[in-house]
């Protein structure tokens, strides 16, 4: 009789143990399933998304240099070349540093760059022409604009636009440009030009003046002079 009930409990043992393992492998499955899915979900989301923001990207650079006038219409002056004298040359912060060109596109700088993350800047919030000199030792194009940018609002609806289409919440070298005023009494640009667009390659400080704000001109001189052509490509 003993013998028979220690039967039974062995049985009884054996089929829980054996239901307990089918519930494990029953979890694992559905673990591995569950993993799957998510991979399979992420996967074709990037692939999604590739085609997404290479549509996002044609589309902007569709849409900026249409803002403005034609590069054709800009008044736009010759590139000029200035000394890229001034690689790593940083002065104390306050220190005045008198540029050989106007705007500069190149020479000594202080310390600390613009945030990579502001593009457009007024008169009432312009960073030091020093600290925007450092910038342009980064790869930056920035693109000056005088008074009389200022007070037309067409123009300067264009350049915040543009601006704007450069943010990004990620560092990218592409995205590196700044539009800032020239200010009066920081000198005159040549006459009858109101904008200027300036870049520090590692050859030569670029410099290129317009009469008219132009997109496609801001475009094609940005890709002429991209951020990795410049001193410190690396930096923000």
């Amino acid at each position: 009789m003993a013998k028979k009930k220690q039967d039974t409990t062995r049985r009884r043992q054996i089929e829980q143990a054996r239901q307990e393992h089918e519930r494990a492998e029953r979890r694992r499955r559905l673990t591995l399933v569950a993993v799957c899915v998510l991979v399979g979900l992420v996967v074709a989301g990037a692939a999604a998304w590739i085609p997404v923001g290479n549509w996002m990207h044609r589309r902007d650079a569709e849409r900026f240099p249409a803002l403005g006038v034609p590069a054709a219409q800009a008044g736009l002056s010759a590139v000029e070349n200035d000394s890229a004298a001034g690689i790593n040359d940083h002065r104390p912060t306050g220190e005045v540093i008198a540029y050989r060109t106007i705007p500069p596109s190149a020479g000594p700088h202080w310390a600390q760059p613009a945030s990579f993350s502001r593009k457009f800047y007024d008169t009432k919030d312009r960073p030091d022409i020093e600290t925007l000199v450092h910038n342009l030792e980064h790869g930056y194009t920035v693109v000056w604009y005088d008074d009389t940018i200022t007070h037309d609002s067409a123009q300067l609806a264009a350049l915040r636009t543009i601006a704007k289409g450069y943010e990004s919440n990620e560092f990218d070298n592409a995205k590196k440009l700044i539009v800032a005023p020239w200010k009066k009494g920081e000198g005159a640009f040549p006459a009858g030009k109101h904008v200027a667009l300036t870049h520090w390659s590692t050859a030569a400080g670029r410099r290129q003046y317009a009469a008219k704000v132009s997109g496609q001109a801001i475009a094609r001189f940005m890709k002429k002079f991209p951020a990795t052509d410049s001193p410190e490509p690396q930096g923000p």
